[in-house]
């Protein structure tokens, strides 16, 4: 069976905790449907007509019985498109972890290269004009352009951050 050949406590390590419970009520219900799979086919399948017949008067009623219960054959039923709708579903439901997977993977790649730069960077009290310069080059043409309009405040930044004032 393939439930077998899943390693639960590997599997429930690595995902969300609702995913976990709904893994874990999968599982349950799961093996209370073995369980009750596992009794009913310990029951016996034999009806002893000779017994009602000899309990009840009506003989033709247990005969009838018998004669419907020996012609009972159970329906066929073709499971083809059903079978096919669950496995285009199954398919959908790959392709979307598979895209999930690459997009996260996508997105660490990106995060440890940002953590190496954030470790690699030096300390801002390190930087020079030209570094920051030189990280961005946009600056230079802004601050040019502010210096002609004589324009020496960046708007909102005393907004933000209050202006700074040295007493003396």
């Amino acid at each position: 069976m393939a439930a077998r050949k899943v390693d639960f406590s590997k599997l429930t390590a690595t995902l969300r905790p609702d995913t976990v419970a709904s893994v874990n009520a999968f599982r349950r219900r799961h093996a209370d449907l073995v369980k009750q799979i596992s009794e009913l086919r310990e029951q016996s399948t034999t009806i002893n007509f000779e017994g009602y017949r000899s309990i009840l008067s009506n003989k033709k009623v247990v005969n009838d019985a018998e004669k419907a219960f020996s012609a009972f054959r159970p329906a066929s039923y073709d499971l083809k498109e059903q079978m096919r709708v669950i496995d285009a579903q199954e398919a959908k439901a790959v392709a979307a972890a598979e895209a999930t997977e690459r997009r996260i993977n996508q997105e660490l790649v990106e995060l440890k290269d940002l953590l190496v730069h954030i470790e690699t960077a030096r300390p801002v009290d390190q930087l020079t004009v030209d570094d920051v310069v030189k990280a961005v080059p946009e600056i230079d043409g802004i601050v040019e352009k502010m210096a002609k309009r004589g324009q020496w405040r960046l708007p909102g930044y005393y907004e933000k951050f209050g202006e700074f004032k040295v007493g003396f």
